[in-house]
Order: structure tokens, then C-alpha cells, then sequence
């Protein structure tokens, strides 16, 4: 527990209606956390995205503008859903608890954090996003798709901003050094934010086609987010 997460709980209460309400709380966490709490460097990372995400909208540069804002904030909403509940101390996600339960741990880098968030994010929560957001605007998720074609054209940006990341938080949570000899660029060098934001439509498009089966669904969401969990962990591990 950190002392303002009292804070960050009511940051997270009211639920964004826009892409700009997203930002918004997005912000507020970002002056809350210290330097000292890894959900600090997720989130910073998040922002950047989002921010990119609202320029896009503005400018008019998809097809279908407004299906990529509520997308975006739906999907947001699994953060701070996921966010809230941890600090109620509800049971979350197992991918989400992956990160919240070492928010402190010096020895893990700025960037192992905002990766292991945007793997829980993307691999868990962005799937079930696109399905919720096909569902109210009665809109299949298909590849070859124009709403496909929205999705994947943010690729190109989100890496870039993968790749700054990479470079400005190769250090440990505290800001110190990390050691030189480490394993963390070929742990880092497995994760393609690309991948799974690919991975994450195709599960949307399985999980369209298990809606008249339930419980087949919640199982395969199960195993989603132990899958996820377990590339969380192994983004996680202090770096020695």
C-alpha cells in the first residue's frame, strides 16, 4: 500500500465518457504516484498513448472516429476498473495483481513496469474491450474490416512510443543504474506491442463467435488472463 491510494481510488470513481475524461484521470494518477511506484511508469506510458489515440480522433484520422474513441474508452475503464478494485482489496484480474502486488520493488526496472501493464492491458483487457464496443454499435470484429484497418493504423505510433519507452526507463524504479550485465533487453525484446494488439482482435473474434456458449467463453477469458499473468510475471522478475 502507498500512502495516496486513497487518492488514486477516487481518481478512478467517476467513469469516463470521452477520450478526453480518459486523459483526464489518466493525469491524476500520473501526479500521484511517486517515483517509487511502479504503477507510475504504466501509466505514464498509458497516457502517452492515449494522448496519441485523442490526437488521431481530433484530427479526423480514421475512418470511423467515434467507434476509435469508444474504444478507447472502454478499454480504459478495464484499467481503472482493475485499479479500483485492488485497492479495495477485491479480487482483480491475475494479470493486473501480477503488476499491483510489486508496485514497490526497487530492484525492477521503470520499463519492466510499463510493460507488464500494457501486457495486461493489451492481452487481457483489449479483446473484451473490442467485444464490448462491437456489441453496442451492432459491428462484427473482422480482419479486412474498416474498423480492423482503425485498429491496426495506430501500430506504427504505439511502437514509437514503445521504443522511446524502452529507452528513457532503462532504469531501476528508484532511478539508479541498472547493472551492465542483465537479461532484461532479451526479456524486453520478447514483447511486440504489435503482437498483441493482433492477438487481441483475433480473441475478440473467438470470443464473438462463443457468445452462444457461455461458459466456453468465461473459460477461454480464464486461461486468457492466466496466459497473460504468466508473461506479466516473467516481465516482472528484479532485475539482478
Amino acid at each position: 500500500m502507498f500512502p495516496y491510494d486513497t487518492m488514486l481510488f477516487t481518481a478512478v470513481q467517476s467513469t469516463p465518457q470521452n477520450v478526453a475524461d480518459v486523459v483526464r484521470v489518466l493525469e491524476k494518477i500520473e501526479s500521484t504516484c511517486a517515483a517509487g511506484d511502479g504503477l507510475k511508469w504504466f501509466n505514464g506510458l498509458y497516457l502517452d498513448v492515449t494522448r496519441a489515440v485523442q490526437a488521431r480522433v481530433d484530427g479526423a484520422g480514421f475512418a470511423d472516429p467515434a467507434w476509435m474513441a469508444a474504444l478507447d474508452v472502454r478499454f480504459a475503464r478495464y484499467y481503472f476498473d482493475a485499479l479500483k478494485t485492488a485497492l479495495t482489496g477485491g479480487a482483480t484480474a491475475g494479470c493486473w495483481q501480477a503488476l499491483f502486488a510489486v508496485r514497490g520493488q526497487a530492484a525492477v526496472a521503470r520499463i519492466q513496469f510499463a510493460l507488464a501493464g500494457m501486457n495486461a492491458h493489451i492481452n487481457h483487457d483489449l479483446a473484451l474491450a473490442v467485444l464490448d464496443v462491437c456489441g453496442t454499435t451492432g459491428i462484427a470484429p473482422r480482419h479486412g474490416t474498416t474498423h480492423y484497418d482503425d485498429f491496426t493504423a495506430l501500430n506504427t505510433t504505439l511502437d514509437s512510443l514503445i521504443d522511446a519507452a524502452k529507452e528513457a526507463l532503462q532504469v531501476r524504479l528508484l532511478g539508479d543504474a541498472l547493472p551492465p550485465m542483465s537479461k532484461l533487453e532479451d526479456t524486453l525484446a520478447a514483447w511486440s506491442m504489435c503482437a498483441a494488439r493482433e492477438s487481441a482482435w483475433n480473441n475478440a473474434e473467438l470470443l464473438a463467435h462463443l457468445a452462444a456458449a457461455p461458459e466456453i467463453s468465461a473459460t477461454f477469458i480464464d486461461m486468457l488472463d492466466g496466459l497473460t499473468t504468466v508473461a506479466g510475471k516473467a516481465l516482472l522478475v528484479p532485475v539482478v
